[in-house]
Order: C-alpha cells, then sequence, then structure tokens
C-alpha cells in the first residue's frame, strides 16, 4: 500500500497542452524580427528515437546584449516594455522552435523544455560560439548567415545535458 503523504500533490505528465493554451502572439520575439543587432536562435526538438516532437514549448531567459539581466515586468505584454530577456516558442508541427533576440552578454541562454511525456520541466543551457568552459553539447552553432541553432534531444545517445535543481 503507498503511504499518503498530506499535502502531497500526486506528479502528471508536462504537456501536451502549450499550443492551445500557453503560446501568444510574439511570444518568441523578444526584439523583432529582422531588426538591428538582432539574431535568431532556433532548432529542433527530438525525442529519444530520434522523432521530431511538434508539441514541445521552450523557454528562454538571458542577459541583454550588455551583460545585464533584465528586471523587467510585462514580459508576457512586450508592447512598450523594452528587452524583457524571456520569451517562449512552442514547437511546429516539423519540431521546429525560434527566437528573435539579441546575443546575451554573459554567453549563454537560460533554457526551460515542456514537452509532453515529462513528469517534470527540463533545465538547460545554450551557449554562444566560442564560450570558455562551456561543454561542447550546449553550445549553439552559427549557422552561415549568422543565425544560431541549438537542437535539443530529450533522450538517447545526443541527449542534451540537463541541470538539476533541487527542489524548495
Amino acid at each position: 500500500m503507498t503511504e499518503v503523504v498530506p499535502g502531497a500533490t500526486p506528479g502528471q505528465t508536462v504537456g501536451p497542452f502549450f499550443h492551445h493554451a500557453m503560446a501568444y502572439p510574439g511570444d518568441s520575439e523578444l526584439v523583432p524580427f529582422g531588426s538591428a543587432g538582432s539574431v535568431v536562435l532556433h532548432g529542433y526538438v527530438y525525442d529519444g528515437e530520434g522523432a521530431v516532437v511538434p508539441d514541445a514549448m521552450i523557454e528562454i531567459r538571458q542577459a541583454d546584449a550588455s551583460g545585464v539581466v533584465p528586471a523587467v515586468g510585462g514580459s508576457l505584454r512586450r508592447g512598450g516594455a523594452g528587452f524583457t530577456g524571456w520569451g517562449r516558442s512552442c514547437t511546429d508541427f516539423a519540431g521546429h522552435y525560434w527566437f528573435s533576440t539579441v546575443e546575451p552578454g554573459l554567453s549563454f541562454f537560460a533554457v526551460t523544455v515542456f514537452a509532453r511525456g515529462l513528469l517534470d520541466r527540463l533545465f538547460t543551457r545554450i551557449y554562444l560560439p566560442g564560450a570558455e568552459g562551456a561543454l561542447d553539447g550546449l553550445v549553439a552553432s552559427r549557422e552561415a548567415d549568422g543565425r544560431l541553432r541549438f537542437d535539443i534531444h530529450l533522450q538517447g545517445p545526443s541527449e542534451t545535458v540537463f541541470l538539476k535543481f533541487p527542489r524548495a
């Protein structure tokens, strides 16, 4: 018999409701697409068998180009708020996500991954190419057109390095 702990809530899997309940217009544009100094960060999300995940959600938090992490309210409604350093992108049917942002002055993006079948969200980082001390598996590649690409593998031989944080 399972012991019942007062106040404990049983776990449930995360998703796959993101596209219907959590996306909003402009969620992946931390800065306007194509604006001066902007860069596209993009990639694909794959499951353990190498199939794309068409219903994942990726969130990023980052510093601005000068290395300052903004403490700005209104991340969900950017109109006039300026650069908030936070964005959300749902994968499309091909498993693709993207952000229009700036390259962070601290050389990395903090990333949270939500996907069907996960019991909790996953945390990782994406480092800029050339970042000192970064694990190879956490470094984005720069494409010929200047975009940054970082694919996320939830499991398998190419599994992305995920970070563990203690629960409160």
